[in-house]
């Protein structure tokens, strides 16, 4: 008996495993799921969709099919990659908002400009777009591309589509692959193909002189690009910001009042984004920065997008619209990079690379189209070149027919004048007949040739279609043999693809200048600050305060004088600060509730406790004392939180479990007071407390037990008798606590 063989073991590090495994995995991704191939533009997952309906027989002009039977069709002959991804694609090329050029005409809910869905894959159809068979597909039975097998091998499918346009900049692409994305912006049809047709005639063309063509991105949402001179930029290499505004239109209505009605939306902004602007646009109202505004509603419709704010009467429009620019979505930026798989691998692409690799393919395909004409009319030319000559000889041949016993014995004499076996009225005729010498492929058509093709009209005929057969063969061989020639062919092709389907551009390209928005100047003013224990903030004027001191001070938390242009300083146990501006913060009368402060800025009550609160006016020229409860303690000048961040940190922590507990001025207080919740005080002077940067963690104020921390800590002045209740004892913090040293052990109080 033989022995098993062990199985073969391979030691190798695991870091070269895993570094292998994620690069092929990042490459398949990249490859066969995420970028489009620079020749036809397309993801696999959209050439496999538009071949299976095109497999299928769902052209333009048959009835429409069932959107689950074309996904199911493709993921289970081409895409196994699960059924939404298929019917996203789907959807995606039958929305025309989203592409320049619309390669699927979809039958029911495809979703809307505002982010809706569409509707489920069982109750929508689609069929292929007449651009799409003509433009995308056409030329497939010619051998043109090469057809590679199915991820099961049971099923051929194209590498790439016979596209003869360049899809790439016409539909533009989106993708997020491993470590790199692209995003390349759609563009217009006339102007691509009058561009292609310019590199042809001038190869050493510039990015600059194609860009005399091609004038920018078309998006289809139209708008109005505004960076026109960084276009260059962005063309050569191949990454960039575009900057796109909405189109905005004034119209007047009854009783001089005014509209702004929005025509054209920023191509970024379809989508979800819309509902968003709305919402922005009310929140300008809200806060008293676009108070013209009395009414917004959308009014877009399947004719197109069409938002409308009504104005007040003399309204300064053009600073509404400055506003709306500078504070909305309405004004967006389109990210570029141009990225696509290129002759196997990604590469980020100029505007004349993409041509120039369009042409290349366009070469590729005519070529191999040509060839396969060529092929097929030299084969025809030979059959009719047969057929011409045995009409010549007909009586013969059919001599040869009455006086053979076997088709084979025929053949055998039409090829090679084999004439053994067969009768022949006379020797003239056999020896004409040994004479013979037609090609395998005359002597099929001999003997498939039908009676009728005898009468004089159809010999006449014959003679015609042989004339024209060597006309094509005589043009396809000019086509193939001259570079001029096949130019000159697909030259054509491209101005007929402009003359059917092409249309005026719908984005302005042009160079405005940077929105400037003029605050309107606020009249500064004091007011004073409130909020109670359940953090309702709001401010008052100062002589409703005065009228109320008392009532104020019994019923708020925090009560201090600031002016309506500050900004209010919340310092929280995490180290943090937030700010919020004092012109954010709801102006009323004494009595009114307020606003929670959570509501105003960054701060969460639920996440974070605020453990201080003042104006940046009162803190930026005095120094704060800060306390942890590890017992760090430190200085700060108040100028370094004179940040235009809403929120920023205050203080650095020595550790996760560490906790902020006084955050406070120090400007006359003389002494800092550190209580444990061990019961342990310590009383030592703020001018031993060194001064640092907000960044840094501080000095050691106390040196505690390890299960002890800083609860509490107080500022006090020199002369101030401060007295705190300590389990049920009231303890007076000057007299009981003896003055001493910074970074020693304290005092503890027993009870």
């Amino acid at each position: 008996m033989k022995e098993k063989s062990e199985d073969q073991i391979i030691r190798t590090e695991y870091s070269e495993v895993m570094q292998k495994s994620y690069i092929d995995y990042a490459m398949s991704v990249i490859i066969s799921r995420a970028l489009p191939d620079v020749r036809d533009g397309l993801k696999p997952v959209q050439r496999r969709t538009l071949y299976d309906m095109y497999e299928l027989g769902i052209q333009y002009d048959k009835p429409f099919r069932k959107c689950a039977r074309i996904v199911g069709d493709t993921m289970g002959k081409y895409h196994p990659h699960g059924d939404s991804s298929i019917y996203d694609a789907l959807v995606v090329m039958a929305q025309d908002f989203k592409k320049g050029q619309p390669l699927v005409d979809g039958h029911g809910n495809f979703g809307s400009i505002e982010g809706d869905g569409a509707a489920a894959m069982r109750y929508t159809e689609a069929r292929l777009q007449k651009i799409t068979q003509e433009v995308y597909l056409k030329d497939l039975d010619k051998d043109v591309v090469d057809f590679v097998p199915n991820f099961d091998e049971t099923e051929k499918e194209p590498s790439v589509l016979p596209v003869r346009v360049p899809n790439l900049l016409l539909n533009g692409a989106d993708g997020i692959a491993v470590g790199m994305a692209t995003s390349i912006p759609p563009h217009n049809l006339c102007e691509i193909v009058d561009a292609v047709k310019a590199y042809m005639k001038n190869n050493d063309i510039t990015v600059k002189g194609l860009m005399k063509y091609i004038k920018g991105p078309d998006f289809p949402t139209g708008g109005i690009v505004v960076n026109q001179d960084d276009l260059l930029s962005i063309y050569e290499k191949g990454v960039g910001k575009i900057k796109i505004r909405g189109k905005v239109e004034v119209e007047k209505g009854r009783n001089g009042k005014q509209y702004l009605v929005i025509t054209e939306i920023p191509y970024p902004m379809i989508g979800a984004n819309i509902g968003k602007f709305l919402n922005d646009v009310a929140g300008l109202v809200e806060s008293k920065k676009a108070p013209e505004i009395v009414d917004i509603s959308n009014q877009s419709s399947k004719e197109g997008t069409r938002i409308v704010l009504e104005l007040k009467k003399g309204a300064d429009v053009e600073r509404i619209t400055n506003l709306l620019y500078k504070k909305t979505r309405l004004e967006d930026t389109f990210g570029v990079n141009m990225l696509a798989v290129a002759d196997g691998r990604p590469e980020t692409l100029s505007l004349k690379q993409v041509i120039e690799h369009h042409v290349d393919f366009q070469f590729e395909v005519a070529t191999r189209k040509y060839q396969n004409l060529l092929r097929k009319e030299m084969e025809r030319r030979e059959v009719q070149e047969g057929l011409i000559k045995a009409c010549d000889v007909i009586d013969l041949i059919i001599e040869i027919l009455r006086g053979s016993k076997t088709q084979k014995q025929v053949k055998e004499c039409l090829i090679m004048g084999v004439t053994d076996g067969i009768r022949f009225k006379s020797k003239s005729s056999e020896r004409m007949a040994a004479q013979l010498c037609f090609t395998e492929r005359q002597a099929t058509a001999i003997l498939e040739m039908r009676l009728q093709k005898l009468i004089g009209l159809e010999v006449e005929a014959l003679l015609k279609d042989h004339e024209a057969t060597v006309a094509k063969i005589t043009k396809y061989e000019d086509i193939l043999n001259h570079y001029d020639s096949m130019s000159e062919v697909i030259m054509e092709d491209l101005t007929q693809i402009k003359k059917e389907y092409g249309h005026k551009r719908k984005t302005a390209i042009e160079n405005a200048e940077a929105i400037v928005l003029e605050e309107p100047k606020v009249e500064e003013m004091d007011v004073v600050f409130l909020m109670d224990r359940f953090g309702y903030a709001k401010t008052i004027d100062t002589s409703a305060y005065e009228r109320n001191k008392e009532a104020v001070h019994n019923e708020n938390k925090y009560v201090f004088q600031c002016k309506n242009t500050d900004k209010i300083c919340v310092f929280t146990d995490l180290g943090m600060m937030h700010s919020i501006k004092v012109m954010d913060i709801p102006y009323g009368r004494f009595r009114d509730k307020g606003t929670p402060i959570d509501n105003l800025g960054n701060y969460s009550s639920q996440k974070e406790q605020m453990i201080y609160v003042d104006a940046l006016e009162n803190i930026k020229n005095n120094k704060l004392l800060f306390v942890s409860a590890a017992g760090m303690v430190k200085l700060v000048d108040g100028s370094e939180f004179d940040v235009v961040k809403r929120t920023i940190a205050a203080t650095k922590l020595s550790s996760e479990e560490d906790r902020l507990i006084l955050a406070e001025v120090c400007q006359e207080q003389e002494y800092v007071v550190l209580q444990t919740k061990n019961g342990v005080f310590l009383r030592f002077l703020t001018s031993e407390v060194p001064e640092k940067k907000k960044a840094a963690v501080g000095v050691r104020g106390i040196r505690m037990a390890e299960d002890d921390a800083v609860e509490h800590a107080y500022l006090l002045a020199s002369r101030m008798d401060y007295t705190i209740t300590y389990h049920d004892k009231e303890i007076s913090l000057t007299a009981k606590i003896k003055l001493a040293k910074r970074d020693t052990k304290g005092t503890k109080i027993r009870v």
